[in-house]
This record gives C-alpha cells, sequence and structure tokens, in this order.
C-alpha cells in the first residue's frame, strides 16, 4: 500500500470521481455523452469510445488534485493508456489522483429485497494485476432495494468477506451497498445497514482498512459514529440517480460524507462541446462537487 496515497485518502480535502461504467452501464454514459449505439459496432468499439471520453475528463485543466482525491476505474480503463503511461499511473503521476479499482461483476437477480454481487472467481488474478498498475484500492457494488433485516445481513456479510481478501492483498477497499433512492422503506434500510457496518467492523483485525461508499442517508449523520472508527479510513455518497444540484445540497447535511459521483459529475457534458465550454461545465461541476463534500 502507498503510505502517501493512505496519508491523503485520510485527511485530503475533495471527492472521488468515478469514472468506472462497465460494459452494462457505457452504452448509458456514452449517449448521454452524445453518442449512440448507432456509432459502434462492438464491445472494443464501445470502450474505444469510453475511454476517450474519460480521457478527455481526466485530462481536462479543471480535473486537478486541488479537488479531486480520487479516481475509480473500470478494468478496461486500468489496461489502457493515457499519454503513453497506463491510467492509473497517468492520474498518479500527472494529476495527483489516487487511482481505484471496480472489481465486482455486476448484480445477480433480486433476493430478499437486495442484489447480491455475482460470483468473483477470477478476483485473485484481477487483484495481482491491479498491483502490477500501481491500484490503490478497489470498489464493489450490491444493490439494497428494500428493509429486509436477511437479505441486508447477507449484502454486508458478502461485501466484508470479499473486503478480507482485498485487504489481506494489500488494497484498500470501498464497501458500497447502495440503498436504492426510491425504496419505500429507505430510512429503515438504513438504519438496518449501519447496524450492520458496526457489527462487521468490530469484528475486523487491527490494523485493517476500509471505506464505505453509501446512498445519502435519509437521517442526515446517520454514518458519522462510523467515520470515527479507526477501521475507516474514509466514508464517501454516491448520488444514486439524484440530480448533481440535489445530491450537492443532500450531501451537504451529512459533514464529513464526501462525494463519490458518476452521472452527476458528468452531468451535461457531451462529445460535441468544444474544449473550452467542456472545460468549463466540468470545472463548474467539480467545484459544486467539492463545496458540498467540504460543508
Amino acid at each position: 500500500m502507498n503510505q502517501k496515497q493512505l496519508d491523503r485518502m485520510t485527511t485530503g480535502k475533495g471527492f472521488i470521481a468515478a469514472l468506472d461504467q462497465s460494459g452494462g452501464s457505457t452504452p448509458k454514459a456514452l449517449k448521454a455523452y452524445g453518442i449512440p449505439k448507432t456509432r459502434y459496432r462492438s464491445d472494443e468499439q464501445m470502450f474505444d469510445l469510453v475511454h476517450e471520453m474519460r480521457t478527455r475528463i481526466i485530462k481536462s485543466p479543471s480535473f486537478t488534485s486541488d479537488k479531486i482525491l480520487a479516481a475509480i476505474l473500470f478494468e478496461n480503463t486500468m489496461d489502457r493508456k493515457i499519454d503513453d503511461q497506463y491510467t492509473a499511473d497517468y492520474l498518479w503521476n500527472v494529476k495527483g489522483i489516487i487511482p481505484i479499482l471496480k472489481v465486482d461483476k455486476g448484480l445477480d437477480k433480486e433476493n430478499n429485497g437486495v442484489q447480491l454481487m455475482k460470483p468473483m472467481p477470477e478476483l485473485d488474478s484481477l487483484l495481482s494485476r491491479a498491483k502490477t498498475r500501481h491500484i490503490f484500492g478497489t470498489k464493489m457494488r450490491s444493490v439494497i432495494h428494500k428493509a429486509d433485516k436477511g437479505g441486508i445481513k447477507a449484502i454486508a456479510d458478502q461485501q466484508f468477506d470479499i473486503a478480507k481478501r482485498i485487504v489481506a492483498a494489500g488494497f484498500v477497499p470501498i464497501i458500497e451497498p447502495e440503498v436504492d433512492i426510491n425504496a419505500p422503506d429507505k430510512a429503515e434500510a438504513e438504519a438496518l445497514l449501519h447496524a450492520e457496518f458496526k457489527s462487521h467492523l468490530a469484528a475486523l483485525e487491527d490494523g485493517d482498512k476500509v471505506m464505505f461508499k453509501v446512498t445519502i442517508p435519509t437521517e442526515a449523520g446517520l454514518y458519522s459514529d462510523i467515520m470515527k472508527d479507526p477501521h475507516v479510513v474514509r466514508v464517501v455518497a454516491l448520488s444514486g440517480g439524484y440530480t448533481r444540484k440535489d445530491a450537492c445540497v443532500k450531501l451537504a447535511k451529512n459533514p464529513g460524507l464526501i462525494a463519490s459521483f458518476s452521472r452527476a459529475l458528468t452531468e451535461g457534458l457531451t462529445c460535441r462541446m468544444n474544449d473550452k465550454d467542456f472545460d468549463y461545465l466540468l470545472g463548474d461541476s467539480i467545484d459544486k462537487i467539492y463545496q458540498a463534500s467540504i460543508k
């Protein structure tokens, strides 16, 4: 583990840029960017286009370590280059931004009100590759649709079991059990999840370090005590389908909770923009998210 990166993630001011759209979500990201499915005929062409989009964002003069602590990458992005450097190396060496890797393989079917992560049989080999690419941490997402105690326990059990393997491999895992913002019992689901966090944190070994990525809670400040746990490097929030404006307003009500936005970060950016307009809009987005993250 890179101690300088750990120190920055623990105490630095800023937020995490989520640039980790995978095979399933990439078409939506490209469509929002102004590139329809008719522009590509294969997955390889699709990933070429989304890498061009991510490269444009990362290389933008607005995308700096002054306000961005880290960026989450998709596996395909990790294996690609920006200006002859692997993406993670470019982020850290050129931009001073910590590279994080999405490692989950998507969601299983809903059961007991939740969607667990699909099996990850190649996790160990992926982590081995991530080490050679100088990745600092990982991220893995599952989803909670309703306040089912058994389902939420299963989510937490799976997330922490895999997190322990990731810690043992030398990375800081981001545990992401997203609570659907449209869940009818969202606040109750978050209370159950909070209890699971407390229970599992108490069982970690001394020195184990984890992060959490959560839906902005209905009860402001719900995760404040989690942030104080010695095992916890940071608690970050996803935008979850909220607009950037709404996500920032809700985030600012939770001191210590910082953003890890994807759609809200790139909202309004299109491939048709000239560089001046693109950099201005991206910079405005980054500033608004940063301000909400340091409240």
